[in-house]
């Protein structure tokens, strides 16, 4: 894979007119799309740009963000090549946490996607809430850290504490780190139970839907509706254009908008997993044991998930595709099957 270097002007301190990328042999191509924001990217990169020209750097590692000849030319102390190292690995963070969202796919997985698929059920918002819930106080608590040490570090050295003091116990600093992380612990419990409780409180069915797994495809049954198929992988040959490689399949699950749907799982080999990430669903098929999941799709649209457990040679190629349609595109969808299974039927029952 070649490197991709956004170009930045920064004497008139411009961003590219669209997201244009050069890659390393030159040539102008196009990377993400509109959905791709650029900003945050750019001004990383600038400032990765900016910083590592004067960073002392030998000249035969000149590269891309550090010019020939300008290599370790604007610092004075390796105090500030070490702040300056600092500053540039928090900045190119900075600039990929403030991209992450605008890289994350909607109904499948996305190039250069960071975080999770975009939420297509009230399950995955709350998925995605709580995980940034926890995140934020994971951060807070990783800079705290990093400050003590730092303290610690510059306050109490060899140079200013040449007689270190001997106190072996604080009653007040010891509560304090005793308790604080109790009620952190609170904090995080609370909305994580209540994301439990909301995946396994069943609300009424409008769907039901039975998905069995099997080496190395899945099948479907919609009991009320009478439909039942199988659902393989189209290969690579057959695709049509704009269907996914690896995660096309011949026949679709379809869902109404809108609409609770219950699935059964079970296997009938080995255990399997139905994990849909944009609706926040991921539940193992056991041989021998009937488990239930559900999901309400907001979006219309294609959504594409995996068998997520191991299952033997041919695990990879067991996709899922679920296509979320309007109550009337799904009733006639619903008579479509209907009609065509009666007349499979007949041709049996003729033969």
């Amino acid at each position: 894979m070649l490197p991709i270097y956004i170009l930045y002007d920064f004497k008139n301190t411009k961003e590219p007119s669209g997201p244009s990328a050069w890659t390393g042999d030159g040539k102008k191509t196009c990377c993400g799309g509109d959905a791709f924001n650029f900003a945050p990217t750019i001004f990383a990169l600038a400032l990765l740009q900016e910083t590592a020209r004067a960073l002392p750097v030998p000249n035969e590692m000149a590269g891309p963000f550090v010019p020939r000849g300008m290599a370790g030319s604007r610092l004075r102390s390796e105090g500030m090549a070490i702040f300056h190292r600092a500053l540039t690995v928090l900045a190119g963070l900075a600039g990929l946490v403030l991209c992450g969202p605008a890289l994350a796919g909607e109904g499948k997985a996305s190039p250069w996607e960071m975080g999770f698929q975009d939420a297509a059920s009230p399950i995955m918002r709350q998925i995605t809430e709580f995980h940034t819930y926890v995140t934020i106080i994971i951060t807070l608590i990783a800079l705290f850290v990093l400050g003590l040490l730092i303290y610690v570090m510059v306050r109490f050295n060899e140079k200013r504490n040449p007689e270190p003091s001997r106190t072996s116990h604080n009653t007040t600093i010891e509560v304090i780190w005793t308790v604080v992380p109790i009620f952190i612990l609170v904090a995080i419990a609370i909305p994580s139970f209540r994301l439990l409780f909301a995946q396994y409180d069943f609300p009424k069915a409008d769907i039901t839907l039975t998905a069995t797994g099997n080496q190395w495809y899945w099948s479907y049954d919609y009991p009320d509706e009478g439909i039942s198929f199988d659902s393989i992988m189209v290969q690579d040959a057959d695709l049509k254009p704009g269907q996914p490689r690896l995660l096309t399949v011949n026949n679709p699950v379809v869902v109404p908008v809108n609409k609770n749907v219950i699935v059964g799982l079970k296997s009938n080999d080995v255990i399997h997993d139905w994990a849909m990430p944009s609706f926040g669903v991921k539940l193992d098929a056991v041989p021998g044991r009937l488990q239930k999941t559900w999901f309400r799709a907001e979006k219309e649209g294609w959504f594409y998930g995996q068998c997520s457990e191991l299952c033997g040679r041919n695990h990879a190629f067991m996709p899922i595709a679920v296509h979320v349609v309007s109550q009337k595109e799904y009733d006639a969808w619903v008579a479509k099957q209907k009609a065509a299974q009666l007349d499979s039927k007949n041709k049996v029952a003729a033969k």
